[in-house]
């Protein structure tokens, strides 16, 4: 493998398509969606696997031409299904490989070097949250299988009680050096506010992306996880004023606020999010 592709360290409106369901692929594509992830884990029965995985072959083509990067999530390490789910990631022109609940670093490695992708870790166990940080380091991304997580530790599915766990793999990722990682899915479809609200959480905690299961979610979505505006036209002034003050080697004063360099940083991010996620 060769340096992460721009597009996985970029990527914040991933959608899932189950892997048998492939005629929704052309629509998929057609979304606001700037990444697929053909599904071959939780949307797929067990007993539809096999064929779905034949359905995946006949799709190649098209995934080779996508506008877009195409993922395949596969079953974990372990399962049944996980030694034919990485053949078939082999025969594919797949941006990378989502491996379902990784739990250690050299599981990771082994399946980048048997299917020969990137890596997308999604973490979903408390094993796979206390590996996290060398989990990282093998990556190309890490995920927050939100769900799964709290159905493993047997807590909520709320906001305060998985902040800690959505902080480690902030943290995980800034200490790996990989871009910030994707949370986990909301549940409603419609409920465009949630999606929303989710979303700006996720932003807020320092999060780069959302994992999506319906093309009704990618808009709001997308709100969420973009500045607004009155956090664009700040970043911009910010800017402006350190261009124009070229000859400053220091702080400098915008609109009676001092602005130093972790200030500067900030507007940059915000400016970055915005054109990668608001436009």
């Amino acid at each position: 493998m060769t340096d992460i592709p721009s597009s996985l360290q970029t990527f914040g409106l991933p959608l899932f398509l189950p892997a048998d369901r492939l005629d929704r692929f052309d629509k998929a594509v057609a979304s606001r969606a700037d990444t697929i992830i053909l599904d071959l884990e939780d949307a797929v029965s067990p007993a539809a696997r096999s064929d779905a995985r034949d359905g995946l072959r006949a799709l190649a083509s098209r995934i080779a031409a996508a506008p877009v990067p195409v993922i395949l999530r596969i079953n974990a390490v372990g399962t049944s299904d996980h030694a034919d789910d990485l053949a078939i990631a082999r025969e594919l022109p797949l941006a990378a490989v989502m491996l379902a609940k990784a739990e250690s670093a050299d599981d990771v490695a082994n399946v980048a070097s048997a299917c020969d992708r990137e890596i997308v870790s999604l973490v979903e166990t408390a094993r796979g949250l206390a590996a996290a940080r060398a989990i990282a380091t093998r990556s190309s991304r890490l995920a927050f299988g939100s769900l799964d997580f709290a159905v493993d530790l047997g807590c909520a599915h709320d906001r305060d009680v998985l902040a800690a766990a959505r902080m480690e793999l902030v943290m995980a990722s800034r200490l790996a050096g990989i871009a910030a990682p994707l949370d986990g899915v909301t549940t409603a479809i419609d409920d465009a506010a949630l999606i929303e609200d989710d979303a700006r959480h996720a932003s807020r905690m320092g999060f780069g992306g959302k994992l999506l299961i319906h093309p009704a979610q990618i808009a709001p979505a997308a709100a969420g996880l973009s500045p607004d505006a009155s956090e664009v036209a700040w970043a911009r002034r910010i800017l402006a004023a350190a261009v124009e003050s070229t000859a400053c080697t220091g702080a400098l004063s915008v609109a009676g606020t001092m602005v130093d360099a972790p200030v500067l940083r900030r507007a940059e991010r915000i400016i970055g999010r915005h054109d990668a996620i608001g436009k």
